[in-house]
């Protein structure tokens, strides 16, 4: 169920513009796409073959979480790091990044489809 307080739409009360709004840039569906393979920290996130910069990374990452789509879970305390988990809202992104998978192998031939982290 939608919160009703979230629907301020940023630019048009289209779903594909307010789903573009969040999710539309080049690095935010990799983020997710790597969230459900399985990685979770910060450095995991380094490791993909795409080379996002740092400072794109955390900012993508608390747009994220501000976003609903994923929370932070510390997982060491001194000194304090986070790994971050999908939300039921990041989650239900599979299905969209599945059918991008798909829609990809037809039209980009030689593609791989990379397989879960760990």
């Amino acid at each position: 169920m939608v919160d009703p307080d979230e629907q301020n739409h940023e630019r048009s009360c289209c779903p594909i513009a307010c789903a573009l709004d969040h999710l539309g840039d080049k690095w935010t569906l990799l983020i997710i796409r790597d969230l459900l393979l399985g990685k979770k920290r910060y450095q995991e996130f380094l490791g993909s073959p795409e080379q996002i910069a740092t400072n794109i990374l955390a900012n993508r990452l608390k747009k994220l979480e501000a976003a609903g789509f994923l929370t932070q879970q510390i997982y060491q305390k001194n000194p304090v790091r986070y790994e971050y988990v999908l939300t039921k809202k990041g989650e239900d992104l599979r299905q969209v990044l599945q059918a991008l998978v798909e829609w990809g192998k037809t039209y980009y031939p030689g593609t791989e489809v990379f397989k879960p982290y760990g």
